[in-house]
């Protein structure tokens, strides 16, 4: 996590008595990751999260897929996925291996439940609207362009205040800043492209006192559940520690730059088990006189990399739009299509915004994906 964040009150230690007005216990909750020996938070309830007044089957649809047979670099024009009932419900897949599912997800609506995902870490994209993301760590705030980290086993809902478009992956592990940017006590280096100062905790609030049926829908794996909980999930006095949701913003990432062309790793955000992810904002291109600005062919021998298409003028590919998803394959090489290359000479920037994963199994297409795949896209370096 960014850095350690106290919000609320809390008592002078861990794991002693820290009571109420009233004289009762607050209820203490150890929110910890990897068995306890990871980046952990405390929190302190009203009463126990853990009053459960029923557990009920969520007959939630299994996600189908298909290998990517033939083997071909693939665009999905996901702009045209309806949208759906709420940030949950809406979220239509597109991609997915063992370590990451990327989901589309567009809606009006906000959640009347809650949902928890204990199957590892998600990481939303906000392409477009703003909103709020209510947890127990409080509320989470989010614009256009927002990065939002969930960490596994966060309790939320998602409560737009405008129509909002994101970009879901859910991983199968922890999502961290890649280690290459964190000294060895886990502050930001120099030349890391954000700092402490950029990113968003949440604002706790006060505590939420209600009690009554509230719905919990729970996923791990695969698994899900339907928790009706007596207590308000958001009854919390305060916490602190290093594992909670936080956003960031694309705006105040500071891509690197240099006088020839940078490769993906350099313009890295998160990165997770199989999976590295990379943002492409607005900058300067390179200063060599006879540089070329945009990239060189290349072949992913070992990954399979995928891009989302956010906004501007995407100058090396041809026929994308914002909302645009494409697939570049292992084993499929590509790079700037017909006339690209000759079309950017002598540019001096970009205003082109698009964010990128690559993953190191092969990816899978979930089936919704098809209906929305430009099928000549592969042809799409044919001159």
């Amino acid at each position: 996590m960014p850095s350690y964040v106290r919000a609320g009150e809390l008592p002078p230690k861990r794991h002693i008595q820290f009571r109420r007005p009233d004289g009762e216990l607050y209820a203490e909750e150890l929110f910890s990751t990897k068995g306890f020996e990871s980046a952990y938070s405390l929190l302190y309830h009203l009463r126990p999260p853990t009053a459960t007044l029923d557990v009920k089957p969520w007959k939630r649809a299994a996600v189908e897929l298909l290998p990517n047979e033939p083997l071909r670099n693939r665009h999905f024009k996901t702009a045209e996925i309806a949208a759906g009932k709420d940030a949950i419900e809406a979220r239509t897949p597109v991609l997915a291996n063992s370590d990451v599912l990327m989901s589309v997800s567009e809606t009006a609506d906000p959640m009347d439940y809650f949902y928890r995902n204990v199957g590892g870490d998600e990481l939303l994209f906000i392409h477009r609207g703003k909103g709020t993301i209510q947890t127990p760590f409080g509320n989470l705030d989010y614009r256009a362009r927002d990065y939002v980290l969930l960490p596994t086993g966060t309790t939320y809902k998602v409560l737009p205040e405008s129509p909002t478009r994101m970009l879901v992956y859910e991983s199968s592990g922890m999502i961290t800043i890649p280690r290459k940017f964190r000294n060895d006590f886990g502050q930001l280096e120099e030349h890391a492209p954000y700092y402490e100062r950029d990113f968003r905790a949440p604002e706790l609030r006060a505590p939420i006192a209600k009690t009554g049926e509230y719905e919990v829908r729970v996923t791990n794996a695969g698994r899900n559940a339907v928790y009706t909980v007596q207590n308000h999930p958001c009854d919390v006095i305060g916490w602190d520690g290093y594992c909670y949701p936080y956003a960031f913003n694309l705006d105040e990432y500071a891509p690197v730059t240099g006088k020839l062309h940078q490769p993906p790793p350099s313009h890295a955000t998160f990165e997770a088990p199989g999976a590295a992810f990379c943002a492409f904002v607005p900058r300067m291109f390179d200063y060599h006189p006879l540089a070329i600005p945009i990239p060189y062919n290349h072949s992913s021998v070992d990954c399979d990399e995928v891009l989302y298409y956010v906004s501007g003028n995407f100058m090396s590919r041809r026929g994308v739009e914002e909302g645009s998803i494409t697939l570049h394959a292992a084993g499929a090489p590509h790079g700037p299509q017909p006339g690209a290359v000759e079309a950017s000479l002598g540019k001096t920037s970009t205003d082109e915004i698009a964010v990128m994963v690559d993953t190191f199994a092969p990816l899978q297409i979930a089936k919704p994906a098809l209906k929305v795949e430009d099928d000549e896209y592969y042809r799409s370096w044919v001159s």
